[in-house]
Parts: structure tokens; C-alpha cells; sequence
């Protein structure tokens, strides 16, 4: 079975479930946002390649189901598939705290540079509305992400990361 196969249904439950489920709801003043933490286990399981091909999918598809600003969130999501699946690829790879260390830097990135592309867009951006909330969020997604990484895990399987030769000789 494919790739794109074990992906997609991870993307489209996360989807439906930010869009219809946990729309604007908020837990201790985090948002909760689920497909941004799969795009994250994505990323981080399968590399920058998938991560970003499963952010932009998963970004058009809430960006259609909201009737949102057209490709903003596709552009942050895939963003956040190629840096954390590039995070895994190099830096992280096999360390315990990658996973939670990846979901709080990208929460507080992704929080500000939505709010320079919707401001740059010209939409009205209140600063106390982006910033108030960034830090418990990026708390809450450092904390779900290893849960929702260990769902990712056992439906879509990781990448093996084959050691490079670190000596060469010539004979």
C-alpha cells in the first residue's frame, strides 16, 4: 500500500474534525487544532517531501470547507510538513523530545506568519488576538503531539534513515 494511501484518510479526519468539531473552541485559552499536529507527525515519520505534499492537502481542504482566505492555510500547513519533516530528516531523527520540541517552535512560527500573511492580505489583525494565545497553544501542541505521533506511527509506519559511511578509504 502506498503512502499517499495511509495519508490521506490521517488528512481528511484531521480536517473534518478541525473544521466541524473543534472549530473555535478553546482549552484553557490554547486552540486546539488537530491537523496541524498530524501535519507535524506527518512530517516528522515520513519526511519533508510527504509532510509538505500532507500539509498542502490538508490545508486546501480546510481552506475549502471554511470558505476561508483561499490557499492561506495550505501555504502555513505545507510550510509546517517541509520544516518538520526536514527537522526529522536531520536534527531530530531518534531523539525522544523532537516531537514535542517541533509542535511548540512551529506553533509560535506559524502563529506569527499567519498573521503577517493575513495582515500583508489586508485583513484586520488585531495583535492581541494572535499573540494572547500563541503560548498556551504552543504548550498544548507539545504536549498532543505525542499521542497523535503514535497514531501516525501505526497507520502510516517510518521512514528508515539509512547511516551515511563516515570514513572513505582508497586502497
Amino acid at each position: 500500500m502506498t503512502v499517499a494511501l495511509r495519508v490521506a484518510p490521517l488528512i481528511l479526519v484531521g480536517a473534518l474534525l478541525q473544521v466541524t468539531a473543534l472549530g473555535d473552541d478553546r482549552v484553557v485559552g490554547a486552540e486546539l487544532n488537530v491537523l496541524f499536529l498530524v501535519v507535524i507527525a506527518i512530517g516528522l515519520l515520513r519526511g519533508s517531501t510527504i509532510g509538505a505534499c500532507a500539509g498542502f492537502s490538508g490545508g486546501l481542504l480546510v481552506d475549502v470547507m471554511t470558505l476561508d482566505t483561499m490557499g492561506v492555510t495550505a501555504l502555513l500547513l505545507t510550510l509546517v510538513g517541509y520544516w518538520a519533516g526536514r527537522y526529522g530528516e536531520t536534527t531530530g531523527r531518534g531523539r525522544r523530545y523532537a516531537p514535542p520540541l517541533a509542535a511548540f517552535a512551529l506553533t509560535l512560527l506559524v502563529g506569527i506568519a499567519g498573521a503577517v500573511l493575513h495582515f500583508l492580505l489586508g485583513d484586520a489583525v488585531p495583535a492581541g488576538d494572535v499573540l494572547r494565545p500563541l503560548i498556551p497553544t504552543a504548550i498544548l501542541a507539545a504536549i498532543l503531539v505525542l499521542p497523535v505521533r503514535r497514531l501516525c506511527r501505526a497507520v502510516v509506519g517510518e521512514t528508515v534513515y539509512l547511516e551515511r559511511a563516515r570514513d572513505v578509504e582508497l586502497v
